[in-house]
């Protein structure tokens, strides 16, 4: 699974006493994987100033797990052709999330344990908010180039009466620059061929003989020239409506073809330019925010074990990993009842979903008797 459960105890004799009762069961009945999770310890001024930081710890959260999702689906839709690819180019410090949250360290260089907490927060609250300044700057330059490409490669798809014939023609298809004669396309039913090659002289007067020529053909039909004088246009234009022939309007312009043709070059040729970049700053900076994020989670554990256990701080923090998504109900009965002596109203509350605990905002089906964070690593589902 890649799902973990980031949990903690007070540090005394019995609750560690507790933790290895834990981790035998857990262990014997293959409920789930269990680490140590280190955490350092802070600087701690007053209980209450930890509560506002848990507040602002928790929004946090939701803000950093929303970004390297979104990350992450920024990285599937740049590999569009690869995406087979994507979870091997999203890595934490050059290896997989899974191997990062159970070997985690915490990254005293970056968020030094040593200054105030809110000094930590805020550092991670900068660096988060940066990247995601970052992130929309750059994926909607991407995203702009990309989808002017799409819009122009459309024109080449679809059938005759749709798309753009001018990479199907060329110059030696029409009659150019004559002031009584022009060439029009005409779209014919397969069906119909037959019918076309013997009328088409005949559909009005002025046709040049023998001037249909097949240019393309689709499942559908075929595009046939003809050249005719340019004052019976409109009168051909309804014979070969009456006869189930399309005049396709189209005039060769060798500029406009031309120019249309260097913009699909350049768009191309730009977007293969920016694609390695974008790519590259994405999985740098996707593990910079989710290496934030774990930390933020260390941080939430740490100031809500203070807020539970009280001072001096004193807890073991432990990740969980569960094995299956079935052994998650059990796993949290083996939780509650080696950890109920911590808080036996929150502990009769999992049984008892209607108990209401006094003081508590939060929904009880998140609020357990030992302090208890979900790190869900299915960022592209």
């Amino acid at each position: 699974m890649s799902e973990f459960w980031l949990i903690s105890a007070p540090g005394d004799k019995e609750n560690l006493q507790a933790l290895e009762r834990m981790n035998t069961v857990t262990s014997k009945s293959n409920l789930s994987y269990n680490t140590k999770f280190a955490i350092p310890d802070f600087k701690v001024g007053t209980l209450d100033s930890l509560v506002g930081l848990s507040d602002e710890l928790g929004k946090l959260d939701i803000f950093a797990e929303s970004l390297i999702k979104r990350m992450a689906q920024s990285v599937a839709e740049v590999m569009e052709d690869s995406k087979g690819k994507v979870q091997e180019n999203l890595l934490a410090n050059g290896v997989d999330l899974t191997s990062f949250v159970t070997h985690f360290e915490w990254d005293m260089a970056k968020y030094p344990a040593k200054q105030p907490l809110v000094g930590v927060v805020d550092t991670l609250a900068k660096q988060l908010a940066q990247i995601e300044t970052d992130l929309k700057t750059r994926t909607a330059a991407y995203n702009t180039l990309k989808t002017n490409l799409e819009n122009l490669q459309k024109k080449s798809t679809g059938n005759l009466f749709t798309r753009t014939l001018s990479d199907i023609v060329s110059k030696e298809d029409f009659v150019l620059d004559s002031e009584y004669l022009v060439t029009l396309l005409v779209i014919v039913p397969k069906s119909n061929y037959t019918q076309w090659q013997k009328t088409y002289e005949s559909l009005s007067d002025m046709v040049v003989p023998r001037s249909t020529k097949l240019i393309t053909e689709d499942s559908e039909g075929g595009l046939f020239t003809v050249t005719l004088f340019r004052k019976v246009i409109d009168d051909f234009k309804t014979k070969a409506k009456e006869n189930k022939f399309t005049v396709r309007e189209f005039y060769y312009d060798e500029k406009e073809i031309k120019r249309e043709r260097e913009e699909l070059s350049r768009l191309l040729s730009d977007k293969k330019q920016q694609y390695g970049p974008l790519l590259r700053w994405l999985k740098v900076n996707f593990s910079e925010a989710f290496i934030a994020w774990i930390h933020i989670k260390a941080l939430r554990v740490f100031v809500e074990s203070v807020l539970r256990y009280g001072l001096p701080v004193n807890f073991q923090a432990v990740l969980l990993q569960p094995h299956k998504k079935s052994s998650t109900k059990r796993l949290r009965e083996v939780l509650n009842s080696v950890f109920r002596h911590l808080d036996q109203v929150a502990a009769a509350s999992i049984l008892d979903a209607s108990v209401e605990i006094p003081g508590l905002q939060l929904n009880n089906q998140d609020y357990f008797p030992y302090v208890y964070f979900r790190i869900d690593l299915s960022l592209l589902d």
